[in-house]
């Protein structure tokens, strides 16, 4: 019973650091655009991020 006299008050506190953090991410606008991130692993690169193709050194073989 004793250990309810520890668990509340570290429970308390942890709820306040969670809805502190909430708070501090929402006004560091951690939530406005939820969809975007999320499909960008899926898009492909842009035509200007992608190595140029190297024309080939040697001579065409005929």
């Amino acid at each position: 019973m004793n250990i309810l006299l520890v668990l509340i008050p570290v429970t308390v506190l942890v709820l306040l650091v969670a809805v502190g953090l909430f708070f501090w991410a929402v006004n560091h606008q951690q939530f406005d655009d939820l969809d975007s991130p999320a499909m960008l692993p899926l898009l492909d690169q842009p035509a200007a991020e992608k190595p140029a193709a190297r024309p080939s050194q040697e001579p065409p073989a005929g």
